[in-house]
């Protein structure tokens, strides 16, 4: 879908990309996500990770496991509440902004992931992987928001509701 801007520079008409959350993308991600934090839960509770010596090694392990799971139970939860505002189980409107954003999850203590197996290393590089790329899409859909002038929005929710 394209955009009309117009240029400040000689009046000149150009077409700005306007980027949308298919429901096919959120599918694709809501699948990742989940294929994941099944595998994050298979490992952290598996026989080899409760192996890991030395104990500040053991110690990081815990705290990256946590922030894995954080990470990922905030994406499942932002695509949960992104496929239910299709589905038209919660009206756009009614969504307050803290609960359209994608939650809080810390980053990743890189010098002590360097000391882990290399399996958990892999899921949580992967857990920040898909983490920015769904921060990405929220932000930019955020700020696709702020663009709209509101009495625009105004008559778009009108126009919704019938």
């Amino acid at each position: 879908m394209l955009t009309v801007v117009e240029s400040l520079w000689h009046g000149v008409v150009m077409f700005a990309p306007q980027y949308q959350l298919t429901p096919k993308v959120i599918d694709g991600l809501y699948t990742e996500a989940m294929v994941l934090a099944d595998e994050a839960r298979s490992y952290f509770d598996s026989e080899r990770a409760r192996d890991i010596v030395p104990a500040d090694v053991a110690v990081a392990f815990s705290c990256e496991s946590l922030k894995v799971t954080t990470r990922l139970m905030h994406v499942i939860a932002w695509l949960l509440n992104q496929k239910a505002i299709r589905a038209g189980e919660i009206h756009p409107s009614d969504v307050l902004r803290d609960l359209d954003q994608l939650g809080y999850a810390p980053a990743t203590d890189g010098w002590m992931v360097d000391s882990m197996p290399d399996e958990a290393r892999a899921l949580i590089y992967a857990s920040e992987d898909l983490y920015y790329r769904v921060q990405r899409i929220s932000s930019h859909m955020e700020s696709a928001n702020d663009e709209v002038p509101e009495p625009h929005r105004m008559i778009e929710q009108i126009r919704q509701s019938f």
